[in-house]
C-alpha cells in the first residue's frame, strides 16, 4: 500500500458530532468526505429491497453497508487517495477486517458522551444541536435512557476491539479538541 494515502474514519453514537468533525477535517486537510447516511439513503432509495430500511438498527445496516465501505476504503488506499468517512455504521469489529496492510493508512476514532453529560445536556446540547450541520427532517424518538445505553455500548465495543474512543464528559467544545489534536498527531 502507498503510505501517502490516508483514510480518516469517524464513528460513534448518533448526535455526537461526527458530521461536524468530518466537515472540519475536510476544510483542514482538503480530503473529500463521505457520509455513510448518504450512502445508506442512496442505496435504499435506489432499491427499497436492498436488505435494510433506514429504521433498522446500526448492526443490521452495517452488515449490509460494510462490504461496500470496505471496498471504498481499500480502493482509495490502493489508488493513493485520501478520504474521510463518517457514520454510526463504522463498527470497530468490522473495521478490523481491513487487516494491517490497509489499517496502517487509516486513522480511526469514535465519539461518545458520558452518562453524566447526557443527563445534563440531552435536550439542550445533544438533541438541540442535532441539526447543526444537517437539516434532519425526522423527529428524535430516542429517550435519554436509550441514548445513555447506546453510548455505553459504543464505549464497551471500542474497548473490546482496541478502538480509540473520545468521551465527552462536561464541555463539548473543549473536550472535542482532544480528538482533533489526536488526529493531527496521527497525520504527522
Amino acid at each position: 500500500m502507498d503510505s501517502r494515502s490516508h483514510i480518516i474514519l469517524v464513528g460513534g453514537s448518533s448526535h455526537t458530532g461526527k458530521t461536524l468533525m468530518a466537515q472540519k477535517l475536510l476544510k483542514k486537510y482538503g480530503y473529500p468526505y463521505l457520509s455513510i447516511d448518504h450512502l445508506k439513503m442512496g442505496l435504499y432509495r435506489a432499491d427499497i429491497g436492498c436488505g435494510f430500511t433506514p429504521l433498522d438498527d446500526a448492526e443490521h445496516v452495517s452488515e449490509k453497508l460494510w462490504p461496500i465501505l470496505k471496498g471504498i476504503i481499500m480502493t482509495a488506499i490502493e489508488n493513493s487517495q485520501n478520504l474521510i468517512i463518517e457514520g454510526v455504521y463504522l463498527l470497530p469489529q468490522r473495521v478490523k477486517e481491513l487487516g494491517y496492510e490497509y489499517l496502517r493508512n487509516v486513522t480511526l476514532l469514535y465519539l461518545g458522551f458520558s452518562q453524566s453529560y447526557i443527563e445534563m445536556y440531552f435536550e439542550s446540547g445533544i438533541i438541540g444541536n442535532r441539526c447543526a450541520i444537517e437539516d434532519r427532517k425526522y423527529e428524535n424518538t430516542c429517550t435519554s435512557q436509550d441514548f445513555i445505553l447506546a453510548n455505553m455500548r459504543q464505549k464497551e465495543v471500542c474497548a473490546e476491539h482496541g478502538a480509540k474512543y473520545f468521551e465527552i464528559n462536561e464541555d463539548y467544545l473543549r473536550e472535542i479538541e482532544d480528538a482533533y489534536l489526536w488526529i493531527d498527531a496521527q497525520m504527522a
